[in-house]
């Protein structure tokens, strides 16, 4: 076999070797039917907006003016189009080179007359496309891209939340609010009333005290909420970086699921997660990481070229200048590179079997959250009617002990106790509503945080 031969097979082994380079990503892990937990019929199999989970209009506005205006999601809009702009260079890899080098001298020995020289070259450098390199290298790019663009989504969505979490204080403390300074009018008359037993010798003063430090105890309360009112205007103020000032909200009401949940929640769903299809960008991004490393043991070409006018010709110097011409092919194998390459394979391939171990744990997480949320809100429903009834339930004891009082056939104490109970009842029902807002804005972000 001549030497012709040789380099002809050992020119068709390395193309052959060297197709698998070029293929695509495709993503084999998939999502499993159970990842929720949840049992019985699904359906709702396509994104869910924010607007369909936060309904209240004032709350609505507030979230487009904090994704018009928050810094954080701006910042993350220009890393995507920073990820844009690195792409794009990515694509125009394939193109060669070109730069202008112009070149002038002047030299003279023992005084003789100055010779000037010259060169206009326009200089040309091509790194050829050969085994997958600057195709894997875009693709790798593009990968990089797709995760800014997850980060943008993952940022939105809990801007979103934030702001309706913070909305949701806001109106369950304006609910506290409320029945403190309900709390406090009814606790007055009953301490007054008590001074009147007192002073006509039918209590004692210690009757007086408790029921006052109990009463002052209110009045602190309601000093508490409104300093945590300001406290939380102040939190949206800063997700809407603006100043500090009122932030208007609607009355204490309900938050309800979507009612194209009503059916249950296809596991499918989770697919429009951020963070899921992130994590699966980031294995393709280790994918192509893994095939540059394999192109590396390749041969690469690069040629270049210089094409211009100069009047320095081999050392002589001739005026006018003379067209210039020079190209130049280069071919290089790796041969030894002190187990680098090597290296380099082995830390691709094991990043690459890491990416997506944590992508099946972002798959389970996800399922959990969802699965989590769902159980809340659950909770939440089944506990409203109790904290209903009990706080009616309670009225009608505080009511009716207070009559007993008047009528002296109550002591403080049943009063005290009957007060306490009813306030406490009071706000535990508020705090579950609150938790049920909560357990919405968890489900919202466990679904992926609604389309744009």
């Amino acid at each position: 076999m001549n030497i012709k031969n040789i380099i002809t097979v050992a020119s068709l082994s390395l193309l052959l070797s060297g197709c698998g380079l070029y293929k695509k990503y495709e993503q084999k892990v998939e999502i499993p039917a159970d990842a929720i937990g949840v049992s019985g019929p699904a359906s709702a199999e396509a994104p869910t907006s924010w607007r369909e989970f936060f309904t209240d209009p004032l709350l609505q506005k507030l979230i487009e003016q904090v994704l018009e205006n928050n810094t954080d999601l701006n910042s993350a809009r220009i890393a995507v189009e920073q990820s844009e702009a690195s792409l794009k260079a990515a694509k125009l890899a394939y193109l060669p080179s070109l730069s202008l080098a112009p070149q002038g001298t002047i030299a003279s020995f023992d005084y003789s007359k100055a010779s000037k020289a010259y060169s206009l070259p326009l200089q040309m450098s091509w790194d050829v496309e050969t085994f997958g390199s600057i195709t894997n290298m875009k693709r790798a790019s593009n990968a990089v891209l797709l995760q800014a663009q997850c980060f943008e989504e993952v940022v939105r969505s809990n801007l979103v939340s934030s702001v309706a979490q913070q909305y949701s204080m806001l109106q369950v403390l304006d609910r506290q609010l409320e029945i403190l300074t309900q709390t406090d009018s009814l606790w007055s008359a009953s301490l007054e009333t008590q001074k009147t037993l007192w002073e006509n010798g039918k209590a004692y003063s210690t009757a007086v005290n408790q029921l006052e430090s109990s009463w002052l105890s209110v009045k602190t309360q309601i000093v508490d909420t409104r300093r945590n009112i300001r406290s939380t205007e102040n939190a949206i103020c800063r997700l809407l970086a603006v100043s500090p000032r009122h932030i208007e909200r609607s009355k204490w009401g309900s938050y309800t699921l979507p009612q194209k949940f009503s059916n249950g929640i296809s596991a499918k769903m989770l697919e429009y997660r951020p963070d899921i299809r992130m994590a699966n960008h980031i294995i393709e991004e280790a994918y192509y990481n893994t095939q540059i490393a394999r192109a590396a043991f390749f041969p690469s070409i690069t040629l270049s070229g210089t094409i211009g006018w100069t009047n320095s010709g081999g050392g002589a110097v001739l005026n006018p200048g003379s067209l210039l011409l020079n190209v130049m092919g280069q071919l290089t194998q790796p041969i030894f590179s002190r187990g680098k390459l090597k290296a380099n394979l082995k830390i691709a391939k094991l990043t690459e079997e890491d990416m997506k171990r944590q992508y099946v744990q972002t798959v389970i997480d996800a399922g959990n959250q969802v699965n989590e949320a769902l159980a809340d809100c659950q909770s939440v429903a089944e506990k409203h009617q109790y904290y209903r009834r009990q706080v009616e339930v309670l009225h009608s004891a505080y009511t009716g002990t207070h009559e007993l009082m008047d009528n002296g056939k109550a002591n403080y104490l049943e009063v005290l106790t009957a007060q306490e109970s009813l306030l406490s009842s009071q706000l535990g029902e508020a705090m579950n509503t609150y938790n049920g807002a909560q357990a919405i804005i968890a489900l919202y972000i466990a679904l992926g945080g609604g389309a744009k």
